[in-house]
């Protein structure tokens, strides 16, 4: 072989016939492409459901109710913070908010708490003139949905913390003409957290109560059977009372 001849020409080509069967056959066994489109079901499965206000309206019970508990809330705190900030109309942002307050108020002990988690409550005057409170509770068989009593006890406890905040801002910028708008914001929700929250005690100390005196009762009978259940029912209501 000469050492002029370059390496390329001494190699002998393959067979012509061999290198097209390889070739077709290399074509017949590739594979299509794949090709990824993305989607827009986000909330296909239930689980990826249950964020957002749409997820959560969703799976209310009462839809409506939890609506209006939130939109009332929301838009007193929003109104004062505006009309503090807009305008410099003291006596119109007043009287909105204030309708708004009384709005919610009432949405809350007589709508929102019945409907949501079966719980309501009222202050009563005897013959006697004195005062006490009244409270009324849904039938232990029938329990709230689970959506309904997380974000009614959250709009119950978070917002009359934002008012508390927005009073203590108020005292700080020496914004004393607001500060009765605040107060009174605060006298609302908090007459409806303490009394939403005691009633929901009296609900669960009243049925440990009833748990105590059926059902241990029924299963012993007797001297045993009613002093275990006095035993059960004191340990229960002090459980829930304290």
């Amino acid at each position: 072989m000469s050492t002029s001849t370059p390496l390329l020409q001494t190699i002998e080509p393959d067979d012509p016939s061999t290198a097209q069967a390889s070739s077709r056959n290399t074509t017949s066994n590739a594979r299509p492409a794949v090709v990824l489109t993305p989607t827009n079901n986000m909330a296909s499965v239930p689980a990826d459901a249950e964020s957002g206000i749409a997820g959560i309206l969703r799976q209310s019970a009462h839809p409506a109710a939890l609506f209006c508990l939130y939109f009332f809330r929301t838009s007193a705190i929003a109104v004062y913070i505006l009309c503090g900030l807009l305008t410099n109309n003291f006596v119109l942002s007043t009287v909105a908010v204030v309708v708004l307050l009384a709005m919610d108020f009432w949405n809350c002990r007589n709508v929102a708490g019945r409907t949501l988690v079966g719980l309501r409550f009222w202050n009563q005057v005897d013959d006697d003139g004195e005062s006490y409170w009244v409270f009324e509770s849904r039938d232990p068989s029938r329990p709230a949905n689970p959506v309904d009593a997380k974000m009614f006890w959250i709009a119950l406890y978070v917002f009359p913390a934002l008012w508390l905040l927005l009073f203590v801002v108020s005292i700080i910028r020496f914004s004393l003409s607001f500060i009765p708008i605040v107060a009174l914001a605060l006298v609302f929700n908090f007459t409806n957290a303490v009394g939403f929250t005691y009633a929901d005690r009296d609900a669960k100390q009243r049925w440990a109560n009833s748990i105590a005196s059926s059902g241990w009762n029924m299963g012993m009978g007797g001297i045993g059977g009613q002093i275990l259940g006095g035993a059960m029912k004191n340990s229960v209501g002090r459980l829930f009372s304290g």
